[in-house]
């Protein structure tokens, strides 16, 4: 394992809810065209900013678990740490969390992510807490 085997973090933030799942496509000239609402840009932009701060010194290049734990505010008659079992889908959140995590340069490619772990909750203390692990070769 290299000097970068493990590391955690946390990033206290309103995770935001929209996903990669909501990208929007219109017709020009007969061709599909797809973007992103601004709604999904804005959420990249967010992620993209927290995550910066937390970049490795060098990029991960070995395979990797990816642990994430998604902190929403408690709504109705939730409690702090209670899962949550509502919209949006895990699989949809960190697909977006990965490609901003590609983009600030954790790793070459998100391919290197074999094990993942993702859970989301309700909690007193909103933000997302994230764990990126070297597995043995």
């Amino acid at each position: 394992m290299s000097n970068n085997a493990k590391q955690e973090f946390f990033m206290p933030m309103i995770p935001p809810t929209v996903t990669h799942q909501e990208h929007q496509v219109r017709v020009v000239n007969g061709k599909p065209i797809f973007y992103e609402p601004a709604k999904l840009k804005d959420a990249r932009e967010k992620l993209t900013a927290f995550l910066c701060v937390h970049k490795p010194l060098e990029a991960y290049t070995c395979t990797l678990r990816l642990v994430v734990k998604w902190l929403f505010p408690i709504t109705g008659k939730h409690y702090d740490g209670e899962y949550k079992y509502t919209k949006p889908d895990t699989d949809n959140l960190n697909k977006l969390l990965k490609d901003c995590m590609t983009a600030c340069g954790f790793w070459k490619d998100d391919a290197l992510v074999a094990s993942e772990i993702t859970e989301k909750f309700w909690a007193e203390h909103p933000g997302i807490y994230i764990l990126v692990e070297e597995l043995e070769r």
